[in-house]
């Protein structure tokens, strides 16, 4: 496949049980695209020590930090149907710095393997500028069109994964409600082999989440009326239709 059949547009992948990758393009032929079965990710074990804790510059900045997690929240909130169990997203330090190690390799796969039991991975790659880092997020929101919520009655004994399209689990990792941690990192590959094409100065995201979600059998989240079924841990706090674990922003903290 020549280089030029991908120029300008974004694709997609996310670690699964097998190889997965989902395009948002519709000139790339199908045998490139894969139904993704699910996915296996994240604890916070092992992650303090991935890079160094000195102070150096990110790999994303402080705007695109604010809008990557502002518009996984806005998307948890208005899930259809309600979730009664969503948890209010973070930013996490350690995710970050994970997903700044892998996106500086400039590897367009899933990694790095020893992390990878322990992590949900969302990848993202464009050719060019891009206007909002949010370009290479919304295609992930997206696959909500393709995918059909399982409702108890059609778990039995376990939840069906209702995808009619290449893939689901981007969205469905967005909105797994007990995924609650996320961190991300951009990074400009000058040289970035994408399906045996080479990319000049392709775009990357890396997204990690925690703790692990897309777990075969099981639904993002319970429905019903919204923090109905919040863990104890939040003690009964609620805030735009997640459980609130009662800190308004750990934004300022990150950046320090």
């Amino acid at each position: 496949m020549k280089n030029s059949s991908f120029s300008n547009y974004v694709i997609l992948l996310f670690i699964a049980s097998g190889a997965g990758v989902a395009v948002v393009n519709s000139t790339v032929s199908s045998s490139d695209k894969a139904n993704v079965t699910v996915i296996q990710e994240s604890s916070q074990d092992q992650l303090s020590a991935f890079l160094p804790k000195s102070r150096r510059k990110r790999y994303i900045s402080q705007s695109d930090m604010i809008a990557i997690l502002d518009y996984h929240n806005k998307v948890r909130a208005n899930v259809f149907p309600p979730a009664a169990n969503m948890e209010y997203m973070l930013w996490d330090e350690g995710l970050a710095r994970s997903a700044e190690a892998w996106a500086a390799a400039c590897i367009w796969d899933h990694g790095p393997q020893y992390l990878l039991r322990f992590l949900g991975q969302n990848l993202s790659v464009r050719t060019g500028n891009y206007r909002s880092i949010l370009q290479l997020v919304k295609p992930w929101y997206d696959e909500v069109n393709d995918y059909v919520f399982p409702y108890p009655r059609d778990c039995n004994p376990r939840c069906p994964l209702r995808c009619y399209g290449p893939m689901c689990t981007h969205y469905t990792q967005m909105v797994w409600a007990t995924s609650n941690r996320v961190g991300c990192a951009v990074q400009t590959c000058y040289n970035m082999l994408v399906w045996g094409a080479l990319w000049r100065q392709a775009t990357y995201l890396v997204c990690n989440y925690s703790p692990k979600g897309n777990w075969i059998g099981e639904a993002p989240y319970k429905v019903g009326v919204p923090c109905s079924a919040c863990p104890p841990s939040y003690g009964g706090s609620c805030s735009n239709n997640m459980c609130y674990p009662g800190v308004s922003s750990n934004y300022l903290y990150w950046f320090k």
